[in-house]
């Protein structure tokens, strides 16, 4: 029975470990993988900017045999007042295994996954949750430390405007991580989706195994650009602070990167930066995402 990927709310802890494991079957046989999705057929739908999310669903799915069609809004029914439901439904008429979704709105990925039955992926929606982000992140984190239970991971920055951040607090303690949370208090919600401490960020950075920084959503404040130089220094990663970091603790971010605000340049691609080797993993991710939600989990 196929599945539907809707957010890390849903996945048990169980499906979670499963979906890291295939993810390292996926790596042994990387870069010639067994043709699993071959004559399947995956559409891409992105209503918001992406380049890491839309071109590494985009790799996983041929690496793995499968076409794929990537979904143009200017060019689609959407223009002429189709609305999502339609647009999807159309594809489910047509045969497609599974749909991807990007898109402005929370929660409309599980609106939509109880009206049609062609499988849907949430490719981060709003600000609510990023799945494929998240589940990513847990492989790195995984397969640089051996587990993710008993690490303590920092997500510092705009965490109330941050879907990868709420997929985060979901799915860390599942994992039995030890979450902490620190930031601009205007930044920070009132509540949260999981258990969390909140720390000062130079507290945060020492306490932390890994430091998870945020990018700093500039299109939401027309005023912040005037304190970026101030942001860097209260709570971005800085040279100077990151000496406060322990010996083994590593650095991630979900990208896009922006330099000089959230973090240094200069720690971007050191040598305690798994920046990249995040990018890497979301290809192996999305591939053992993509045959869990069409092959039903085999």
């Amino acid at each position: 029975m196929a599945n539907s990927l809707l957010g890390m709310a849903e996945l048990t802890r169980p499906e979670i470990i499963h979906l890291l494991e295939r993810t390292d079957y996926w790596a042994e046989h990387w870069p010639s993988p067994p043709q699993v999705l071959a004559h399947r057929t995956v559409a891409n739908l992105f209503f918001e900017p992406s380049t890491r999310t839309r071109f590494s669903f985009e790799m996983a799915a041929k690496r793995m045999g499968a076409h794929v069609l990537n979904f143009s809004v200017s060019s689609s029914s959407t223009t002429k007042g189709e609305s999502l439901y339609d647009t999807v439904k159309t594809l489910e008429s047509m045969g497609f295994d599974a749909v991807v979704i990007r898109h402005k709105e929370n929660n409309i990925v599980h609106d939509l996954a109880s009206l049609v039955d062609v499988p849907l992926i949430n490719a981060g929606t709003g600000t609510s949750e990023h799945p494929t982000q998240c589940l990513l992140d847990l492989y790195t984190m995984k397969q640089h430390f051996g587990e993710v239970k008993g690490l303590t991971v920092a997500i510092i920055g705009d965490i109330t405007h941050s879907r990868v951040a709420n997929s985060h607090l979901i799915a860390l303690p599942k994992l039995g991580a030890r979450v902490i949370v620190s930031g601009p208090r205007h930044l920070l919600p009132a509540e949260y989706r999981g258990p969390v401490e909140f720390m000062p960020v130079d507290e945060a950075v020492s306490e932390a195994d890994v430091v998870m920084l945020l990018r700093l959503q500039l299109e939401r404040y027309s005023d912040l650009a005037l304190s970026i130089d101030a942001y860097h220094r209260d709570y971005g990663l800085s040279e100077e602070r990151f000496k406060l970091l322990k010996p083994s603790a590593v650095i991630m971010h979900p990208g896009p990167v922006n330099r000089g605000v959230e973090i240094a340049g200069s720690l971007v691609e050191c040598e305690r930066s798994l920046i990249n080797t995040q990018v890497q993993n979301g290809v192996l991710t999305r591939m053992a995402i993509l045959e869990w939600v069409i092959l039903g989990g085999r």
